[in-house]
């Protein structure tokens, strides 16, 4: 296949590429930042290194789905990975940590569009029959990249200069640009539609005023602080503005009819669901790991590949079961039981849980995430009409990633709590820790032994206490997904006319305008 198809395989490794590159820089900062801190200064501020890219990467997803429906494929996706290029250059010459926040965020902008176009294109190149087994290898390779992000930013910290974290993604970047340019050619839509800036404006804030209140609460502000009450106001408001002017838009960001179509609408249930408690095993288990464990913070990274095999095992084979038999349901439902085993092994870890416990349920949680995040994005594009093919997949893309930021945001504040309230029954009388004393691991591994055990009961206690919480809603996840409608996948390329160089002379070129199943059409394909 290769060999007959170099093209299309071209055209694939750059989208994993930039698919990589996207998920790596949300992660890749976290073993650098003391380093950047030393250097630049603003200690203060350091959160923001972090949050300035998850806004901007989050509220861009959708953006750029839209315009690409509007001005083609190739194009925007070559405008996002310029823009990233320059915000990782422009991170990387950073003078200051006021100067990388701004550039993280417009780092940010071009990661999120990175996102939205790889798995829109993959829409646009393959039929939904052949879509999963190659999507597969994407949903595994986002994973593994959001996992092995503090381990390379490790290294080049150690090895060469904090800069090169960002620095680094500019030749992968460039190759990126050049094959695109070259290999992938989908038609540019003729028809000129006009672009919702209202709309788009009112989307952005209202996005950046819940992450921010979801972000900030019972962290730096209490939640019924005024800050994190007016922030969260203020985004329901301008939510609601925003569906309103949706409502009147002529070309609309997010086109309110796709939520009439049942497969849409339960796949965005699912995402927002699936994704609040997908990412919570590579947040709060190298904690876990380092305090209660003992283990550096490479090796908790280390300790992580479990779950990263699980979702490569889980999203590969279940991609070519998917293409084998033209079923994606009975996936979904397998893949929610996995991460409901996963996640009940979880919850129930203390001090005594030793690393094989935890290895073998993030194995499982992981096999789970892979087996069934794939299908959510293919059930979409499989019933999308070609003029919402982006603004579909990234909608569902967006979804899923504001479940990822609420989760963690949610999930950490529980943390937290417990974490001190454990922490105040068990410390020896007259024992004080400061409230920063999780920031540094091998500082708390040096307490006196009845502190340090206080310390590794409260992190326990947290740690599982996140688990607990997290198996509701992923049981509710698995009761939703017995609503996702199996419609048979198409043969078809998705997108009337689309074609990579090298597909011809595979017999695999133009294939026609293939029938669209329009979102407002209702249930069946028209």
């Amino acid at each position: 296949m290769a060999q007959s198809r170099p093209g299309l395989w071209l055209v694939l490794w750059s989208l994993l590429i930039s698919l990589f590159l996207s998920a790596l820089d949300s992660t890749i900062v976290a073993t650098a930042l003391p380093t950047i801190v030393g250097d630049l200064g603003g200690l203060d501020h350091i959160a923001w290194v972090f949050t300035a890219y998850l806004l901007t990467s989050t509220a861009s997803v959708p953006l750029f789905g839209k315009i690409s429906d509007i001005y083609g494929r190739r194009q925007v996706f070559q405008v996002t990975i310029v823009i990233f290029l320059i915000g990782s250059v422009l991170s990387g010459l950073s003078g200051s940590m006021t100067q990388l926040i701004i550039f993280r965020g417009i780092q940010g902008i071009g990661g999120g569009g990175l996102l939205a176009m790889t798995f829109t294109i993959l829409g646009d190149i393959l039929s939904s029959r052949e879509r999963p087994q190659y999507m597969g290898y994407f949903t595994g390779v986002f994973a593994a990249a959001s996992v092995i992000g503090p381990l390379i930013g490790g290294f080049f910290v150690d090895n060469l200069s904090w800069r090169w974290v960002f620095y680094v993604n500019i030749p992968f970047g460039i190759v990126a640009l050049l094959v695109t340019a070259k290999y992938l050619h989908v038609p540019v839509p003729t028809e000129k539609r006009p672009i919702d800036f209202l709309g788009s404006a009112l989307f952005s804030v209202a996005v950046t005023t819940l992450l921010l209140g979801a972000t900030w609460g019972g962290t730096a502000y209490p939640w019924g602080s005024p800050m994190i009450i007016g922030l969260l106001s203020a985004g329901v408001i301008l939510s609601v503005l925003f569906l309103l002017q949706e409502r009147r838009a002529k070309e609309p960001l997010l086109p309110l009819r796709m939520f009439t179509n049942d497969v849409f609408s339960v796949a965005v249930v699912m995402g927002v669901l699936f994704g609040s408690v997908m990412v919570i095993g590579s947040v709060f288990l190298p904690l876990f790991l380092q305090i209660v464990r003992g283990v550096s913070a490479t090796s908790s990274g280390y300790l992580l590949v479990p779950m990263m095999g699980g979702v490569l095992i889980g999203s590969t084979y279940g991609g070519r079961l998917i293409t084998r038999t033209g079923r994606y349901k009975p996936l979904t439902l397998a893949g929610g039981l996995l991460c409901i085993a996963g996640i009940a092994m979880l919850s129930t870890i203390n001090v005594e849980s030793t690393r094989t416990f935890v290895s073998i349920g993030m194995a499982i949680l992981g096999l789970g995430v892979g087996t069934s995040s794939p299908v959510i994005t293919l059930a979409v594009q499989n019933v999308s009409a070609k003029s919402d093919m982006g603004a579909a997949t990234s909608a569902v893309n967006f979804f899923r990633s504001l479940g990822s930021a609420f989760g963690v945001a949610l999930f950490g504040s529980i943390q937290s709590a417990r974490f001190h309230a454990v922490l105040l029954s068990h410390l020896p009388a007259g024992t004080v820790v400061g409230d920063n004393i999780l920031n540094s691991p091998k500082a708390v591994l040096a307490l006196p032994p009845a502190t340090l055990r206080a310390i590794q009961e409260a992190v326990a206690s947290g740690v599982s206490v996140v688990f607990q919480w997290a198996l509701p809603v992923i049981i509710l996840a698995f009761i939703v997904s017995f609503f996702l409608r199996e419609v048979p996948l198409r043969d078809d390329v998705s997108i009337g006319g689309a074609a990579i160089e090298g597909m011809e002379e595979a017999g695999l070129g133009m294939l026609g305008e293939p029938a669209p199943i329009g979102f407002d059409e209702g249930h069946e394909p028209v």
